[in-house]
């Protein structure tokens, strides 16, 4: 079952993004539509206490060339957090398959940022007739990668948190000098649950520990644009060379930006991402 309704898109009002709620199995899942119908389609898959408004900056500069797709993973957004559902990587990318199948979409280029990249790459085992290409965006090869951080911890002290504890939990996914968060992002954190936001960050860490993503890629053979904001202070940049072992695997390192280039510079994101999608898009049937 779908329910559509259409509302003003966050750039000026110039055009309208669809918001759709897919009812599946083990819950709804929230989804944006933006550009052409008969455009070649372009998922974006949000990180672990984000949501499709992370994109919100970075989904006008691609429109006039992509059908772009936005879902909010269960347990973030406006999609359901059940709490005895699972939160394993593997079964989030079979909901996204799911719905994409509802959507009537046959073939996508899928853009992953953070841990929506571990998502992608799950969705692209499961699903390579599905998955084109794959973009990853400060995604962590491996957990050797990891930065570790007071703040990379979940162990909120009251919930919902405080501004101060979002803050500071939110801190390390920007490096740009004098960039602001915006509180929209703050909000995200505060509408999942505690369940919802432990299970996820557990999740992500057990299925990188399976596994790290370059050997998973380098079996797959599917195109990879490897996009890496050169002052991440989460994941260590300098990993995004584990990925040139994947054939063929393109890396661009953007300096002066963190773990966030989706918003701390939506345009210079951008440029690699549609160059490489233009490349490996499939023309809507």
């Amino acid at each position: 079952m779908t329910d559509s309704h259409s509302a003003p898109h966050g750039n000026g009002g110039a055009a309208a993004t669809e918001h759709s709620i897919l009812s599946l199995d083990d819950g709804d899942l929230h989804v944006c539509l933006d550009g052409p119908r008969d455009a070649p389609a372009l998922l974006l898959i949000h990180g672990t206490a984000s949501s499709t408004r992370s994109w919100d900056a970075l989904v006008p500069l691609l429109t006039s060339s992509h059908r772009v797709i936005r879902i909010d993973l269960l347990g973030h957004g406006r999609s359901a957090k059940p709490d005895d559902r699972s939160y394993a990587l593997p079964d989030q990318a079979h909901r996204v398959g799911v719905a994409l199948d509802r959507l009537r979409v046959e073939h996508a280029v899928v853009v992953g940022h953070s841990s929506g990249g571990v998502v992608s790459v799950a969705l692209a085992e499961q699903r390579p007739d599905l998955v084109t290409a794959l973009v990853l965006v400060n995604t962590g090869p491996s957990l050797d990668a990891f930065i570790p951080s007071p703040s990379s911890s979940s162990g909120f002290s009251q919930w919902p948190p405080t501004d101060e504890q979002l803050l500071g939990f939110a801190s390390t996914g920007f490096s740009r000098a004098g960039y602001r968060i915006p509180p929209d992002l703050l909000d995200d954190v505060r509408r999942m649950t505690p369940h919802s936001l432990t299970a996820t960050m557990q999740a992500t860490r057990a299925h990188l520990e399976q596994r790290a993503l370059p050997d998973r890629l380098a079996a797959l053979g599917t195109p990879l644009l490897v996009i890496f904001g050169a002052d991440d202070r989460r994941w260590r940049s300098s990993s995004a060379a584990d990925y040139r072992v994947v054939p063929g695997a393109r890396v661009e390192l953007l300096p002066g930006l963190g773990h966030s280039p989706i918003l701390e510079d939506p345009a210079r994101t951008a440029t690699p991402l549609l160059a490489f999608a233009a490349v490996h898009a499939v023309p809507a049937d």
